[in-house]
């Protein structure tokens, strides 16, 4: 639960964000960040979560993802999901679209997150295949089928084999595509986007920060990238030098990404991100047990990459001062 403190600006946000769907999102594209969810001690802070939001959509995020593996969703009670959800939807007021992470195990507990969120004016859901279970392709096919059901609105299909030990095949994907709502993949399994590069029949976006700019430079619909939470100015210009068939610029830019991209996925995700946020001051560093917060060591070697970042890209995506 959060804050006691703090109830009567959940209340505020989840009032606001009651709104009936407006109708069909266009399928999405750019840079979409996978906002981590702050709290202090073992408590939701949300009035973090709103100020992160308005910074991510300050710095030109083409969307954001909550309560997906990077937002501790699954570790996050029903209530403090739907605070979370209508918090972020508040502060972005509907400069950009706000996809919900929902998974799980059990299809119907995933249909249940769905509902519980549903009357929110959410742009879809990130949904990967049932955890776990490893199940077959017409299993998947059915568990997206019955998520379909339990909402008019947009999915993106999650392929993250490491984290729920079930791959999704790309011709799997591809016949899930086929579906009008389901309109995305975020793709993880680097063999799937090695095969995707240059030939993408459908909207892929990379879920592999480390490969991104090379899905991006293939013609991939966009990236979901956690190391994106430090900077987004910089991971912003990126996918504008990539789309712009600027390719020696882009290579130049993120390689000086690199080094903090690595980082952020040393120690298990989202810690690390947290403490890079917390030494900017945006958030307190904390995570939700069983995961554990970022190592002293790790605090010293993101300190170095961060300070390693340049202040400003010029539009040639070399290196500029602030001035």
């Amino acid at each position: 639960m959060w804050r006691t403190e703090e109830s009567g600006f959940a209340a505020a946000a989840i009032d606001a964000c009651l709104r009936p769907f407006a109708g069909r999102h266009a399928p999405p594209w750019g840079m979409w960040l996978p906002m981590v969810t702050p709290m202090r001690g073992t408590a939701l802070d949300l009035p973090a979560a709103a100020r992160l939001a308005e910074r991510y959509v300050r710095a030109g995020v083409d969307g954001l993802i909550i309560l997906g593996t990077t937002g501790e969703g699954g570790l996050l009670s029903p209530l403090e999901r739907l605070a979370l959800a209508a918090t972020v939807l508040e502060a972005v007021n509907g400069a950009v679209p706000v996809m919900a992470g929902v998974g799980g195990v059990d299809t119907r507990a995933v249909c249940e997150q769905v509902r519980e969120l549903d009357h929110l004016d959410l742009a879809g859901y990130l949904v990967p295949p049932p955890y776990y279970l490893r199940p077959s392709d017409a299993g998947i096919t059915w568990h997206f089928a019955e998520v379909l059901k339990a909402t008019q609105r947009p999915l993106m299909l999650y392929n993250v084999p490491k984290r729920t030990g079930c791959a999704m095949s790309l011709s799997l994907t591809q016949s899930l595509l086929a579906h009008p709502r389901i309109v995305a993949v975020k793709e993880c399994d680097a063999v799937n986007l090695r095969e995707i590069a240059g030939r993408q029949s459908f909207p892929v976006f990379c879920g592999e920060d480390a490969r991104m700019l090379d899905h991006l430079l293939a013609g991939g619909a966009g990236a979901v990238p956690a190391s994106a939470h430090i900077r987004p100015d910089l991971f912003v210009r990126l996918l504008h030098l990539a789309e712009t068939g600027r390719r020696l610029a882009a290579g130049a830019l993120f390689s000086q990404l690199e080094p903090l991209v690595s980082l952020m996925f040393a120690e298990p995700n989202p810690a690390p991100v947290k403490a890079a946020l917390a030494m900017e001051g945006w958030i307190a560093p904390d995570v939700r047990l069983p995961l554990e917060p970022a190592s002293k060591v790790l605090w010293q070697r993101l300190e170095s990459a961060m300070a390693l970042l340049p202040v400003s890209v010029a539009e040639d995506g070399c290196e500029a001062s602030a001035s």
